[in-house]
């Protein structure tokens, strides 16, 4: 009998030691779904999502376009969404801990005339958003703090979006670019934004990628400098690629555990910053190649890195993973805005790390981790990790539990935000049955 069943939330025990194979399959990519759904919203036509990301957060994405009054239909994996012509005056948006969904929408609903209240829970309103509403508030737009000014909840007092020229850091996240450049579709006027900072500049690529598709514009006079003005969004299918951010993960178990496996949907030459994860991988001494249809990654023997992350920060936690099993020390640099994640994600991989006996310096803006089981087996003692309400912790830690054993992930659920058979998924790389026998 395995220790996990898929309809469990008790801890989960990774089995260690074993051998990955076959084909991995990762879920529709969660920032492509997001920005998809944003389309939705600002081209008032229908939108047919095909290979969406069904998980937490973009459930939650769906629900408040139903709040504002679009239709919503899932029908097997495609998602169509259209304008029912009946917005309301007024729409309370919850938006739980999904920061992407969230600044989002403090920008969009900018766009609609009405009165719009964001809020999620607890850790949501420790994440910023002032930055964003400081351009907003340049560009016409009120905005009514309803607790501690840049945070939720927020009123948004929409239809404002003027347009104009306003002043952005975007320094802490690159959400907050993204958000403009997409309510600009739909502003009364040409926006012009000076952007003084930016992390995470691939995902910016993804949003003026899916404008530029559909009939958008967005111009870039000057490494600074962003222009957008008023368009008319064309609506039709948009195909969601398979999530490189997901994919890290079984990347990962075969660089570690041993075996291959073919990641199916990949590929090393999409628009994701994520991909860029495989090429460490392979920097690393994994063997990484790019097949038909997908990308093969095998085990190799693992040396240490140097890496800016700044880029690709949702890969610090599974680098970090694999650090401890690499020949060397790694450094982990430029990745302070993890610190306004689901969790300080420095913080929490730092503590759980150390948690399962591994030796985890954490800088400010970063983490430096010996090698020390690249020579040495891990112990073996009993632990069990706290995933700190996060994700990518839960996901990055059980990778690390293929090669550390008696390992468990406490509160598995929290994978559901964006990957939510990521267990019986690696119970199957695995080759484990993932439920228990009757």
């Amino acid at each position: 009998m395995t220790a996990w069943s898929s309809s469990s939330t008790e801890p989960v025990a990774i089995p260690a030691g074993g051998r990955v194979g076959g084909v991995a399959r990762v879920p529709g990519s969660k920032s492509l779904t997001h920005r998809a759904y944003a389309l939705a919203l600002l081209a008032r036509a229908p939108v047919e999502l095909v290979g969406a990301l069904d998980a937490e957060d973009t459930r939650l994405f769906q629900t408040a376009l139903r709040e504002l009054g679009f239709r919503v239909e899932v029908v097997a994996e495609r998602v169509r969404v259209a304008p029912t012509g009946r917005v309301p005056a007024r729409a309370e948006l919850f938006c739980g801990n999904a920061g992407t969904l969230f600044r989002f929408l403090v920008a969009l609903v900018a766009t609609l005339p009405g009165e719009w209240t964001l809020d999620g829970v607890a850790r949501l309103r420790q994440r910023p958003v002032g930055p964003l509403a400081d351009a907003l508030t340049e560009l016409g737009v009120e905005i009514d703090w309803l607790g501690e000014p840049g945070h939720a909840p927020l009123t948004v007092r929409g239809g404002s979006l003027a347009g104009g020229r306003a002043h952005l850091d975007a320094g802490e996240s690159s959400q907050y670019l993204s958000a403009l450049l997409l309510a600009g579709q739909r502003a009364a006027a040409p926006i012009e934004l000076e952007v003084s900072a930016l992390a995470s500049a691939p995902y910016v690529d993804l949003t003026v990628d899916l404008i530029l598709r559909h009939g958008g514009v967005v111009e870039r006079p000057a490494p600074a400098l962003w222009r957008t003005r008023p368009s008319q969004l064309v609506g039709g299918a948009v195909p969601i690629e398979a999530d490189l951010s997901a994919a890290a993960y079984p990347a990962a178990a075969a660089a570690l555990a041993g075996g291959e496996l073919e990641i199916a949907g990949v590929g090393l030459d999409s628009r994701q910053g994520d991909r860029r994860f495989l090429e460490l991988l392979a920097a690393m001494g994994a063997r990484v190649e790019a097949r038909a249809g997908g990308v093969r990654v095998a085990r190799g023997d693992l040396v240490a890195l140097d890496a800016d992350l700044g880029d690709i920060p949702d890969q610090v936690p599974t680098l970090a993973a694999l650090a401890p099993f690499a020949r060397g020390t790694t450094t982990i640099r430029n990745v302070a805005h993890l610190r306004i994640k689901e969790s300080d994600r420095l913080a929490a991989m730092a503590t759980e790390l150390r948690r399962a006996g591994a030796e985890v310096h954490e800088l400010a803006d970063g983490l430096v981790i010996p090698g020390v089981w690249a020579a040495a087996p891990p112990p073996s003692e009993p632990v069990t990790i706290d995933p700190h309400a996060d994700h990518r912790i839960a996901m990055a830690m059980a990778i690390v539990g293929l090669r550390r054993p008696s390992l468990s992930i406490a509160r598995p659920e929290v994978v559901s935000k964006s990957f939510p058979d990521f267990f019986a998924a690696l119970f199957s790389w695995l080759g484990v049955p993932s439920e228990p026998d009757r």
